[in-house]
């Protein structure tokens, strides 16, 4: 049985033993053991599946290093997020939180590459109950723009559109969510750069908002479109907050435009996130 079969049918089963007779300590020890394996299946941990560095070298495979798949530092070649472990699993911890907390909003990742942190988040809703909320996955589904120094001089001599790694499609993506039964009318997708399609996205409130463009213009363009739409004590997640010069400039250069002083806290190494003042 594949891995991502295996996480299938416990979902399912998951699905089916939600009934008012199952006792509530037994049902979170099952979403406790699909939870995990979801975590270990989309970050390719399970299977210690080989990795890539990366870089704007051709790929090469490297054997699977576990502190690298904690803090999400390699490409993992065939699974579905990069973000790794710890990140992950951070994610999953506020997901629980926004439902918990009954703050409003839907979920989006601006930046999906094969789509896991999305597929993750859908997943947690449905094993969590939430039945209304909706996940978007906006991405160019073409790879990363070239940088555009006349507006963006932070972008300037960025080389990350050049790299085949980081484009894969639409469908691909569609593919990846439906391999984990995740692909429903709850699942939005709004393909295309930033700047043409965040704007004028039919997205009324926001309780999760992952930006994972990498870029100064992908982070501010999805920032100065959607960061208005996160309702209260809604979370903003950065990925590569400590990875990227041009994206943490970005998020300083808004959050000092607008007056922003809620505080950014690390996650790992590498991301960050802060909350939105209540």
């Amino acid at each position: 049985m594949s891995r991502q079969n295996a996480a299938i049918q416990l979902m399912l089963l998951l699905m089916l033993l939600r009934v008012d007779h199952l006792e509530d300590d037994r049902m979170d020890d099952l979403v406790t053991l699909y939870v995990d394996l979801l975590e270990h299946t989309l970050t390719g941990a399970i299977s210690e599946e080989p990795g890539h560095t990366p870089s704007l070298m051709p790929v090469i495979p490297l054997p699977y290093n576990e502190k690298a798949r904690l803090f999400g530092t390699d490409w993992p070649l065939r699974s579905m997020t990069m973000i790794g472990l710890t990140r992950i699993r951070h994610l999953g911890q506020v997901v629980r939180r926004v439902i918990a907390e009954r703050i409003p909003g839907d979920l989006i990742e601006t930046g999906v590459w094969r789509g896991g942190a999305c597929i993750y988040m859908r997943a947690m809703l449905a094993v969590l109950g939430d039945m209304e909320r909706r996940v978007w996955v906006a991405d160019s589904f073409a790879g990363l723009p070239p940088p555009d120094p006349a507006h963006f001089p932070a972008d300037a001599g960025d080389l990350l559109h050049r790299v085949q790694f980081l484009r894969v499609s639409l469908d691909q993506v569609k593919a990846n969510f439906a391999r984990f039964n995740m692909l429903d009318g709850r699942v939005r997708f709004l393909p295309g750069w930033f700047k043409d399609t965040l704007p004028t996205a039919p997205i009324e409130r926001l309780a999760i908002l992952r930006l994972d463009g990498d870029m100064y213009e992908s982070t501010i363009n999805a920032l100065d479109a959607l960061y208005d739409k996160v309702s209260p004590g809604g979370f903003v997640i950065i990925d590569d907050y400590n990875a990227l010069p041009s994206c943490k400039q970005a998020i300083q250069d808004f959050r000092g435009r607008h007056g922003i002083t809620s505080m950014l806290e690390p996650i790992d190494n590498l991301a960050a996130f802060w909350r939105v003042a209540t």
